[in-house]
Formats: structure tokens, sequence, C-alpha cells
């Protein structure tokens, strides 16, 4: 029975889906202005590991990931300038909607390979922003129909005076005006200080009945979910910042327009910390999947670090938790090559692993299971690497993909390199004493040579 934090009741809950089976799942995606850093990331790896559990568990899973290409500006709020604008700006590109698209291409294309390194299952749609301007368009109408959506200078907006409920997606109905007017913006236009704009104009932008212009990051994400999902679906997850006012605008737009719940249940994931604090494009103190590759260490030995705690508990980056995880997933992938197949999976490890997914997604534990059953000598080797593979179908450490564990000579500090080639060249000679204090040597510094017919394979232990 899986069961789920929901951060809609505040509570751990057993997951029942709409449709027996069957789950439809909408994730909060990337805007694509820049390249993501591994904070971003996480939320990603959180929704991979979400969707592998309920297929783990028998469901068919529906997994829409939408890209924002427009509409999302610099803050949560209504005011400032839209990040893609401000990619244009920063790229040397004009302010058109083309060079918009190229611009958003670019990143999309750097985020999929992300996805790709990390092991991250394609979602079944990337529906973009900009190619669903019509379904805002009429989400919008029906707002004005409805007499929830009003028009001034700079847009359309949301009357949240016709949403009472607005705040209960994380409680946060009791917040002071002070912390909700920095948060959503003054605009002494706007009715309530807390509504937010669902259309703005811009000469850029598209033809509305109202004025051509650019839609809201809200509004976009409730037309696009609807359109795939329907009214109402299973599961919506996002970061935890998205909390407060994404999510919330979400459901005050999307549930008074249809009269229906939005989603059943939503997951958040908490911040990659560095130094205790968030990372963040606007802090600068973001890293990127790539700046993790150059510093030789293994994308899939970054989702093992991230998979060490559950994903809605903060976790502080460091480049020593880094390297210590790295050591470990090199230690399971070389284990895991070293075990027979045709193996069966053993039913007390598997029991135990379902128990602990099923428990909010315990990653946390079932790496403990994982080494418990890595180190438990009375399990027959086949059916040891049987029961990796179906631990492996959550937690996607893609063991069977060898060259996460095998080194590169030329990637290898130069110091390192040196070595292996010296020993190369005694081993040639027979000097096989001194390619042994050699090999001995490099497993002091984390290097495992084993040496193969068309040369030395090394790994870090």
């Amino acid at each position: 029975m899986l069961k789920l934090h929901n951060t809609l009741t505040g509570k751990t809950e057993e997951f029942k889906s709409i449709t027996a089976g069957k789950v439809g799942m909408y994730n909060c995606g990337p805007t694509v202005y820049n390249f993501a850093h591994i904070g971003n990331l996480r939320a990603y790896v959180f929704a991979d590991v979400l969707r592998r559990s309920l297929e783990y568990t028998g469901y068919t899973v529906t997994q829409i990931m939408n890209i924002t290409d427009v509409g999302h500006l610099v803050g949560d709020g209504d005011e400032g300038d839209d990040k893609m604008t401000k990619a244009l700006i920063r790229e040397g590109k004009p302010k058109t909607r083309d060079a918009m698209r190229e611009v958003a291409n670019t990143y999309f294309e750097a985020f999929k390979q992300d996805l790709e390194k990390l092991n991250i299952e394609t979602p079944t749609q990337f529906p973009f922003a900009s190619e669903h301007i019509q379904e805002d368009i009429d989400l919008i109408s029906v707002l004005f129909e409805k007499d929830i959506a009003y028009q001034i200078s700079d847009g359309i907006y949301f009357d949240l005076s016709k949403f009472p409920e607005y705040g209960k997606l994380g409680n946060i109905k009791q917040e002071t005006v002070e912390e909700t007017e920095s948060r959503i913006g003054i605009n002494s236009e706007k009715k309530n200080y807390r509504d937010f704009a669902l259309w703005k104009f811009n000469d850029a932008g598209w033809e509305t009945p109202w004025g051509k212009g650019f839609p809201g990051w809200h509004i976009e994400c409730s037309a696009m979910s609807m359109k795939y999902l329907g009214e109402t679906f299973d599961i919506h997850t996002g970061g935890i910042d998205h909390i407060p006012t994404h999510h919330n605008n979400e459901i005050a737009q999307s549930e008074s327009a249809t009269g229906k719940e939005y989603a059943h249940y939503w997951l958040h994931s908490a911040h990659v910390q560095v130094d205790g604090g968030k990372m963040a494009k606007s802090e600068n103190n973001f890293i990127t999947l790539q700046t993790l590759i150059d510093k030789k260490f293994s994308p899939l030995a970054y989702r093992y670090w991230l998979l060490q705690a559950r994903y809605s508990s903060p976790v502080n980056f460091s480049w020593e938790a880094l390297e210590a995880a790295q050591q470990a997933y090199n230690k399971l992938t070389t284990l895991y090559h070293s075990l027979p197949d045709n193996g069966k999976p053993v039913v007390s490890y598997l029991t135990s692993f379902t128990t602990l997914i099923e428990d909010d997604l315990d990653t946390a534990k079932s790496i403990a299971l994982l080494w418990e059953l890595a180190k438990d000598d009375t399990i027959n080797p086949a059916d040891k690497k049987s029961t990796i593979q179906k631990f492996n179908e959550v937690l996607g450490f893609d063991f069977n993909n060898q060259t996460s564990m095998n080194q590169k000579i030329q990637d290898l500090p130069f110091e390192i390199q040196a070595l292996i080639e010296y020993r190369e060249e005694v081993r040639k000679n027979k000097d096989f004493k001194t390619s042994d204090n050699i090999r001995n040597e490099l497993k002091e510094k984390g290097y495992l040579v084993e040496d193969k017919p068309d040369g030395p394979q090394i790994s870090l232990i």
C-alpha cells in the first residue's frame, strides 16, 4: 500500500488513483532561460523516483513535464522582467518570439541531456508554454465569464476575493499582509493586494480579445496540466518554493474555472543547500551537472547522493559528500558486475524494499537495505544480482551502464595517469613486483586497476 505525504492535507495518506491502475502526474518543469543547476535537478530526480515507484507498484503513469519558455517573471510576483527576456538581453538577441524560442530550444536540449545523464526516464510529454497560448486564452475567458478575472492597465488579474480557500496548500492562509505583499507585489490598480496576473500586456506578445501580450506563469501550468490530464488529476509535484505562490495560484484559478478539485495529491521536494543557504542562480552559488562532470564526478553519483535523503528533507551539498557518494556508487557498480546472471530475487529483501518505498519513497533506508544485501554472504550471488536489479527499477542507478564505473585514463589527474603509464611499461618488461607495488600505491590513492585484454580498467574505490 503506497503512502505519500500530501502537502494539501499535511498528512501522509494512502494513495488511491482516480482510475484503477492508472496515474496522471504533472511535474512543474524548468524555465529554459539558462542551464539547470543541480539544485533544480533534485526536483526531477524526485519526480523520476516517484514515477518509478508508481510503476513498480503496478501503475501505468502518464507523466507531463511542462517547459516554460514565456511568461515566468524573475520573481513569483507580477513585477519585473520576464526570465526569457533577460536571457535574450544576456545573449545579445532581439526581443522577438522567434529569438525567445531559439534560446528556449538551446537550454531545453541541455536540460534533456541532464535528465539522460541522471538516468531520469523521459516523461510522456514535454508541452511548451508558447505552444498553448489558446488554452491560456480559453481558461482566462472562463474566469471572465464567471466575473473572477478583471482588466487593468497592465494586464488581466485574478480576483482572489472570489476564492476564499486561497492558501489551503501548505496551510498558508494565516500569512501576514506584509509577507504576502512582498511576494505578490504591490499595484494600486489591483482590487486586492494578493490578486495575481493571468495575462500581461506587451506589444511583442500574442493577440487576445483583451490586448496583445504574454500569459502569466501560473495560468500556463493550469492550462497545460488540464489539457493533458483532465480537469482533475492524481498528482502534482514541484519544489517546495512553489507552494506559497505558484501552486496556490494554480489551484485558485483552476478550481474557480472548473468547480472541481484540481489535483488530489501534491508532493514537494526540498532544497539543495550550499553552506546552509538555498542553491539559486540569483545567489550566484549554483553548480551545473557539467561542473560535476568536469571535476570527474559521475552524474549517477550525484543521484546516489540525493537519494541518501528523503526527497522532502533539505540536503547540504559539499564536494566531500559527493566524493563519498562517488566511491560508494563505484563499489556497488563493481560488485554488481562481479555477480553472475540468471538468479531469482530474494523475496525477504524485496518485501523489505517494497515496504520502504511505499512509506513515502524512503530512498535513504532503501539504500541502507541495498548495502545490507550487498554484504550478505548468505545470499546466492546470482540471486543477489537479480535482487539488486529489482531495487534498481526504483532507485535508477543504472548499474548496467559500465561506463559510469570506469574512468577513462585521459580524464584522470595527471599524477594518476603517470603512475598507470609507468605501470604499463614495467609490466611489458615483466617487472611484476614493481607493477604490484604501483597497483597498491594507486589503491591507497583510491583507484582500483584491473588488467583487461584491451588495457587497464580503472575505477574508484
